[in-house]
C-alpha cells in the first residue's frame, strides 16, 4: 500500500493510505501508479507492521474479490516468456513482484498496468500479501516471479496466505501460469544434461536448515540422478556452497561434468562446462552466484563436442 500522511476512503470501501505517483510502502515496497489522486484501490485497513505478518482478513474487505494470478516469467528474456504469461499479464490491473523480475517485464506489459508494486529481496511474505490485499479489494492482480510459480516460487504461499485470511482460491479466482524453470532453460543452454532422473537442491538454508539440505544432497548424490542446484552461493552462505561441493566429491567421481549458468536470460548470461572436482575454486568467482544454477551430472553424463549428454537408456535397446 502506499504511504502518506493522510488516510483516506479506499474506492474499494476499506480504510488505505493515500497515495502519490510514486510512495514507499510500510512493507518496503514501491508503487507508480497512473492514478495521482489520494484514493487507493486497494482497500485494506494497514496498522503498522513487520515486513513479514500477515495483516488484514477477508472481513475488511467490501468490495467483488477480483482474480489473482501467479505468473512465472521463465529465465529472463522477454523472448523465453510463454505467451500466456504475456497475455495474462496484459489483462492484469495490477503486477507486483520482487524489483528485480519487475525490471524483466516487457516495456508494453509495464506501460499498460495500471498499477506496479514491487518489494526488495526477502519481501515474500510482504508483497504475496500486497498481492492478496488488492485482488481482495476487487483488483485483477498478477503476482510474477522468475521460472516456474511452484519452483521455489510464491504460487504456494499465496495460497497459504490466503488460506490465513479466511479466503479461499475460488473466491478470487487463484490460478497460476507456469513458466521455463531455470533447471529446464539452463539444460537446453548447455545440451542434454538432464534427461534422465533429476532432483533439484536449494542451497539456501532461509527456509530450509543446513542440516537437512546436506542430507538431501547425500541421498541425492549417492542415489545417480543428474542433480540441479539452485541458490549456490552468496556472501551469507560460503560454507553451505563448501559443504555441498565436499558432499558431492564424496560419493561422485571428481571429473563428473557440471554444467554452470550464470544469468540465464539475462545480460550477463554466462555458460560454462567444469568438472566436479574444479567446483570448489570457482565459489569465491563472478560465475557463481544467486543467479547461478548448477547441473551436476550422473556416473554416466560425458561431454560431447562442447555439450553436456545424460543417456536416457535407448542404447540399451536400440542399435544406432
Amino acid at each position: 500500500m502506499s504511504e502518506s500522511n493522510t488516510q483516506s476512503e479506499s474506492k474499494c470501501g476499506g480504510k488505505t493510505s493515500g497515495s502519490s505517483e510514486k510512495t514507499t510502502s510500510k512493507c518496503g515496497g514501491s508503487s507508480k501508479s497512473k492514478d495521482t489522486s489520494s484514493s487507493s484501490k486497494c482497500g485494506s485497513s494497514k496498522k503498522e507492521q513487520t515486513d513479514e505478518k500477515v495483516e488484514a482478513t477477508v472481513e475488511d474487505f467490501d468490495a467483488e474479490p477480483g482474480q489473482l494470478v501467479a505468473v512465472g516469467l521463465g529465465p529472463g528474456r522477454a523472448s523465453e516468456m510463454t505467451t500466456l504469461a504475456k497475455e495474462t499479464l496484459r489483462d492484469a490491473e495490477h503486477i507486483v513482484g520482487y524489483t528485480t523480475y519487475i525490471e524483466l517485464l516487457p516495456d508494453d506489459i509495464v506501460e499498460g498496468a495500471e498499477d506496479i508494486y514491487s518489494t526488495p529481496m526477502c519481501g515474500e511474505v510482504s508483497r504475496t500479501e500486497e498481492a492478496i490485499d488488492r485482488t481482495l479489494a476487487g483488483n485483477d492482480v498478477a503476482i510474477v516471479g522468475s521460472g516456474d510459480p511452484n519452483v521455489y516460487a510464491l504460487a504456494g504461499l499465496a495460497l497459504e496466505i490466503l488460506e490465513s485470511k479466511g479466503a479461499t482460491a475460488s473466491m478470487v479466482d487463484f490460478d497460476v501460469v507456469a513458466g521455463v524453470p531455470a533447471a529446464q532453460s539452463c539444460a537446453a543452454r548447455l545440451g542434454a544434461p538432464l534427461v534422465n532422473d533429476t532432483v533439484t537442491i536449494s542451497l539456501s538454508d532461509h527456509l530450509t536448515s543446513m542440516p537437512t539440505i546436506e542430507s538431501r544432497l547425500h541421498s541425492a548424490a549417492k542415489e545417480g540422478f543428474t542433480i540441479v542446484i539452485y541458490n549456490p552461493w552468496s556472501r551469507k552462505r560460503r560454507s553451505n556452497y563448501e559443504k555441498c561441493c565436499e558432499i558431492l566429491l564424496e560419493h561422485r567421481d571428481p571429473e563428473t561434468p557440471v554444467g554452470i549458468v550464470h544469468g540465464a536470460g539475462r545480460e550477463d548470461e554466462e555458460v560454462e562446462v567444469v568438472e566436479l572436482q574444479d567446483l570448489p575454486e570457482l565459489g569465491e568467482t563472478d560465475l557463481v552466484d544467486m543467479t547461478t544454477t548448477l547441473l551436476v551430472g550422473n556416473e554416466e553424463t560425458y561431454v560431447w563436442d562442447g555439450r553436456m549428454v545424460t543417456p536416457r537408456g535407448y542404447e540399451q535397446k536400440y542399435e544406432y
